[in-house]
């Protein structure tokens, strides 16, 4: 039994980690402005656009933020934190516990989703600085956005931009605060999508 419960568990976190990714992936390039027209994009906006075209229609946009895309991504993930504990416990937890755990859960996924494009644009600006590839022009976009303060602090020097070193720090740091304040308060972090 035990053996079918974490094969379940394994598909819930899988599966509704990707379909996050996507729902912060549509908010971030909302977010950076970035091509809508890119074949990613396009893909992104196919995945998200059934639960997320009924939510704008109550969730209006506040300072030019998708805010139906915010309530997506945590409604999504409470249900997929609530269907982890029901299969592994049986029972359904508070939902107002599993929000603020899915609360903390959605800003770490997005962290972690930047760490990632940041180590991406790193490598890909060594090996193909020049590449017109859709996937290397989406992250470009996403990124730049979150790099540009730091560029303005931290101008490139020598033909090296350090921007991405120290944004990647400030990320790490608040990561590292945010799994502190979910460690002291209880938030169950392997029962969160993406860990």
């Amino acid at each position: 039994m035990s053996t079918v419960i974490s094969i379940l568990q394994f598909l819930l976190n899988t599966l509704g980690s990707l379909y996050l990714l996507a729902i912060c992936l549509r908010f971030l390039m909302q977010l950076a402005r970035a091509d809508f027209y890119n074949p990613l994009s396009q893909l992104v906006v196919k995945l998200t656009n059934p639960l997320l075209l009924p939510l704008r229609k109550i969730i209006p946009g506040l300072w030019g933020v998708d805010m139906a895309s915010v309530v997506l991504a945590l409604l999504f993930h409470t249900l997929m934190v609530e269907l982890m504990i029901l299969v592994q416990h049986g029972v359904l937890y508070m939902p107002f516990a599993v929000l603020y755990w899915a609360l903390i859960g959605t800003v770490l996924f997005v962290s972690h989703i930047y760490l990632i494009l940041f180590f991406v644009v790193m490598i890909a600006s060594f090996v193909a600085p020049y590449s017109s590839n859709p996937a290397l022009v989406l992250c470009y976009q996403i990124v730049e956005p979150v790099l540009a303060p730091f560029r303005k602090i931290i101008p490139p020097a020598g033909g090296f931009d350090f921007s991405m070193l120290f944004a990647g720090l400030v990320i790490m740091v608040v990561r590292m605060a945010l799994q502190g304040i979910a460690a002291s308060s209880g938030v169950p972090l392997g029962m969160l999508l993406g860990f």
